[in-house]
Parts: C-alpha cells; sequence; structure tokens
C-alpha cells in the first residue's frame, strides 16, 4: 500500500497493521515525514490549539536498585554520585516552580529503597496542600499494586512508566534477568486500575530495536491508550554495556511522534530532554512533529549534572527562571506558546 494511503487511513480510523506500520517506518521518505507531521500538527492544534504545556521536573533520587543495560544510573555504575533530595529541597522545587507559572510537578527517580510508599505519600500530601490547583506526576518505576493504590490515594494524579518495549525478547536484551516484561505489563495495568493518568513510552534507536519492534510499540499504544506517551533517543552512556551502540536519531523520533498523534490526537507528547541533547533544536523539532509538552528542569542546580542516565545531558540553564525564558522564546519562534495550566489530557 502506498504511504500515502497508509496515512490517509491512520488519520481516519487512528489505527493500521503492524505491517502498515512497519512499512511507513522502515520506507519512510524526507517527503513522507513532512506530511506526516503536517497532518499531524493539524490534529495537535485541532485538541490543543497552540498550547505547549510544561512540567516542572525534580529529579529527587538517582539511586537505583536496577541494572538496566542502558542506563546511567543503573545499581552497578560505581562512578556515578549518588544523591537524595530532602522533603524540604523538594518542596523548595515546587515554591520556585510554582511562582515561574508551572502547574505539574513531576517527582522522577530510580527505583531507591529509602523512597518508602510514607514518604512518598508525605511528599505527595505536602504539594497538593500547598497547592491544590496543581497536578501531582510520579516517575519511580515498577512498585507493587498496593502501592500504587496508596500512591493514588495520596493525591498523585498521574504516572509515567515507559513499557521500554513492547517485544518480550527485545525486553530481556535491554534489562537484567531480575526485570521482567510481564512485570511491566503488570505494573502498567495496576496504575490505570488505581485511577492514575498513565504515561508510557520507549527509547527510539535502543540496542536490537527492529522496524517490526517499533511496530509493536505503536500497536501496543493503540490497544492500551495511554494518556500520555514519552519517546525519546536513545542516547548512549559510557559507563554502560551498551556504551558502543549507536544512538538514536531526531528524524526516526519525530516521525514516531507524528504517528502517534495521529493514533491518538489528544495524547499528551513531550518533546523530550534526549531530542535536546542531540540537536539543539531537537525539541523545537518535536512540537513539529505534533509533540505539545516540555518538561524543564526544576531539580538543584548541583545535582543536575548526578541525574544522567546518558552522556552530555542537556542542562539548559543553571537558574529555572532562564531555563523556562528560553523555552518561551523557542517555543514563540515556531508560533506556539507555553501556558500556565495543569495541562490534563482531553
Amino acid at each position: 500500500m502506498k504511504h500515502e494511503l497508509l496515512i490517509d487511513q491512520l488519520e481516519q480510523r487512528h489505527s493500521l497493521s503492524s505491517e502498515g506500520y512497519e512499512q511507513l517506518i522502515s520506507r519512510r521518505t524526507p517527503e513522507v515525514a513532512a506530511e506526516l507531521a503536517r497532518r499531524a500538527r493539524v490534529e495537535c492544534e485541532r485538541v490543543y490549539g497552540d498550547a505547549v504545556y510544561t512540567r516542572g521536573l525534580i529529579e529527587f533520587t538517582n539511586y537505583c536498585k536496577n541494572n538496566c543495560l542502558y542506563c546511567g544510573i543503573r545499581r552497578g555504575n560505581a562512578s556515578c554520585r549518588r544523591y537524595r533530595l530532602t522533603h524540604e529541597q523538594i518542596m523548595a522545587c515546587v515554591e520556585e516552580g510554582y511562582d515561574l507559572g508551572f502547574r505539574t510537578f513531576v517527582l522522577q527517580g530510580g527505583e531507591d529503597s529509602e523512597t518508602t510508599d510514607e514518604w512518598l505519600c508525605d511528599i505527595i500530601s505536602a504539594i497538593k496542600g500547598a497547592h491544590p490547583d496543581c497536578a501531582v506526576t510520579l516517575s519511580v518505576g515498577e512498585r507493587s499494586t498496593e502501592s500504587y493504590r496508596m500512591l493514588r490515594k495520596a493525591g498523585a494524579d498521574r504516572y509515567l512508566l515507559r513499557h521500554e518495549t513492547a517485544n518480550r525478547e527485545h525486553y530481556r536484551k535491554l534489562h537484567p534477568r531480575s526485570m521482567s516484561y510481564e512485570n511491566r505489563m503488570r505494573c502498567l495495568r495496576d496504575l490505570r486500575a488505581a485511577g492514575f493518568t498513565v504515561g508510557v513510552g520507549f527509547m527510539v534507536g535502543s540496542p536490537f530495536q527492529t522496524s517490526a519492534d517499533l511496530a509493536a510499540d505503536l500497536k501496543f499504544i493503540e490497544d492500551f491508550s495511554p494518556e500520555m506517551c514519552g519517546i525519546g533517543p536513545y542516547v548512549p552512556h559510557h559507563a554502560t554495556p551498551f556504551a558502543q551502540f549507536p544512538g538514536g536519531t531526531v528524524e526516526l523520533t519525530c516521525f514516531l511522534l507524528s504517528l502517534i498523534r495521529l493514533i491518538k490526537p489528544t495524547i499528551l507528547l513531550p518533546a523530550t530532554t534526549a531530542l535536546g541533547t542531540i540537536d539543539a533544536a531537537g525539541r523545537e523539532k518535536g512540537i513539529l512533529a505534533g509533540a505539545n509538552v516540555v518538561m524543564p528542569n526544576l531539580s538543584p542546580a548541583d545535582v543536575r549534572v548526578d541525574y544522567e542516565l546518558y552522556d552530555n545531558k542537556v542542562h539548559a540553564g543553571d537558574v529555572a527562571a532562564e531555563c523556562k525564558e528560553d523555552l518561551e522564546a523557542r517555543m514563540e519562534s515556531i508560533g506556539r506558546r507555553l501556558v500556565v495550566d495543569r495541562g490534563d489530557p482531553k
């Protein structure tokens, strides 16, 4: 089937066969990518207008019990300088962000044994008590069914847990034996059952990834229908077993962003930090491909360099206000505007 017919079908039905997705990906051209991005922008603007939503990212711990083969804060990285933010430090980040206009805060960290349910619930309650007009998003990995229920009851609104890949064999190649595809899927089901707004996602160009794997990821997004999806190019980290693998590309990441926007026009889709890391205009390119979320870093400047999931991670200034001003200018340059809003899915 010709590319244009496949794109027409996706735009109209929000679905393609796995073979259709694989054909679009493996035989893509710059002309097809441009047309796909144009349609994705139209869909995004139809739902969200010219708004780009901001999330204040607080990376509160880089301790992690896991040993994922691609990750710079993996347990086995002895050269990683570890840190944990205190309750007071996190709340200081929230207050600074609120004054700057942030109305969603993302608490992200490794799977740290010190991050207990009680500790997290206390932080969530403190943020919601101080700013009931704000949303709290968690990105703290795999937890028990009861843990997710407790966190939701404490007031957390959203949860980001990348599925990483929809192929079991590929999942095994990216993770240690202590982790499983089945448990990751269990977590996502539990998050939805607990009442969270749920986000999934994957790395683009990760080691051993094929076009068929990416097609399976897109079918998974179709079927699970998450409210959020975070994808970004794979960027190697020097202190991991995958250090010598090539990284992903902005071009393919943007192509997939456009496809995801057409699969689910209401989805909240970030232009990730990884895009900005490998291309100075990467986040703008992501927005023009159909993304509508950016996540400036509110973490204290002295720890940002230590939350290094991959090499050369962009930090965009030491001062949160400067970072936000820079993003505002960048978005205005492409006809978009940052808004003071929780940015709930529509």
